[in-house]
């Protein structure tokens, strides 16, 4: 089954009965190891929910930690805007701590089951590479999931380290955040309102309401463009260019601080406008549309894919903390 890896959440569920959306599914009816454990469970998402049976049962993994370990899983029966129409995975990987599981934080998650069984280091990483392809259409823009440390070949020069600030999400500390260099010069209160997040599980970079009024009037003040329709800032719209034309040099970058480990110094993680203005999809021979990757949120600010996916991302839970550094792949 392919799953989505999702440090947002805490439940490993994959489909349990068919779904339009839905290639192929888990029939546990089939599976001899499987044990239902008869209790119901519902996970809500800032987008989309679903319902199902929790249950055990023993997995592989294709490449790396041999051997086959017994963890939870939850065989979702309905669901709602949960698979969506062309998606290409199964089910969904909850990389968070025990503190999200449902229905009860008594419920093991899928890593903490194998840093127990397979004895690996209680750390994993993800480097995403989507960056830069257009968000429907071929190509490959996987990436890599290591479970149990750090991969060299996936990232160049240092990797910076952010303390976790509470074990439920991975929240972090956000200082200050810049637009083409210029601090927005908000309080520090608004940017980890009422947290800070990072959430491979989420699409793009959310920012709570007053953060993203302030970040598009400096982007729309800083890039070197007409007047944009309100619709392109909110995602009701698109922008298209010529294809011959790459719009990303008419952006600024942004920078988000973070706490740094030596918690007198910050660092910071840079978004490229090839980042967070994200090709969409054609139309005709000559125009090429793109999508803002940046939108409000009411309830946190959530690093999401969007940034991701310019870095290598270290979730070292051993020693509470978030790395960061360049991905080559991005």
């Amino acid at each position: 089954l392919n799953i989505l890896v999702d440090t947002g959440s805490s439940n490993f569920a994959v489909a349990g009965v068919p779904d339009p959306d839905v290639t192929s599914y888990f029939n546990t009816k089939l599976s001899s190891t499987y044990k239902s454990q008869g209790i119901d469970v519902t996970v809500k998402y800032s987008q989309g929910s679903w319902t199902g049976v929790l249950g055990t049962d023993v997995i592989t993994i294709p490449k790396g930690i041999y051997g086959s370990y017994t963890i939870n899983i939850a065989t979702i029966l309905e669901s709602e805007n949960f698979f969506l129409p062309g998606v290409k995975w199964h089910g969904i990987l909850g990389l968070a701590y025990d503190a999200l599981a449902k229905p009860s934080s008594s419920v093991e998650t899928f890593f903490d089951s194998l840093v127990r069984q397979a004895k690996i280091p209680n750390i994993f990483s993800l480097q995403m590479c989507g960056a830069g392809l257009p968000v429907s259409g071929s190509g490959t823009n996987g990436g890599s999931l290591v479970l149990g440390g750090i991969e060299p070949s996936l990232y160049k020069g240092d990797i910076w380290y952010t303390p976790i600030k509470e074990e439920w999400y991975y929240q972090v500390e956000i200082l200050k955040l810049e637009v083409g260099g210029q601090n927005l010069e908000l309080d520090c209160r608004e940017y980890n309102a009422d947290k800070a997040i990072v959430d491979s599980g989420t699409t793009l970079l959310r920012l709570p309401q007053k953060v993203f009024s302030a970040v598009v009037q400096a982007i729309a003040r800083t890039s070197l463009i007409q007047e944009f329709s309100s619709g392109f800032w909110t995602g009701s719209q698109l922008a298209c260019w010529d294809k011959t034309e790459r719009p990303w040099s008419l952006f600024p970058k942004l920078s988000i601080y973070l706490r740094d480990e030596n918690s007198s110094r910050s660092f910071r993680i840079s978004i490229l406008p090839q980042l967070y203005i994200q090709p969409i999809l054609g139309i005709g021979e000559n125009l090429q549309c793109y999508r803002f990757g940046i939108s409000s949120s009411t309830n946190a600010l959530v690093i999401g894919a969007t940034v991701m996916e310019g870095f290598y991302v270290i979730f070292d839970r051993a020693q509470r903390r978030v790395g960061f550094a360049v991905s080559p792949c991005a």
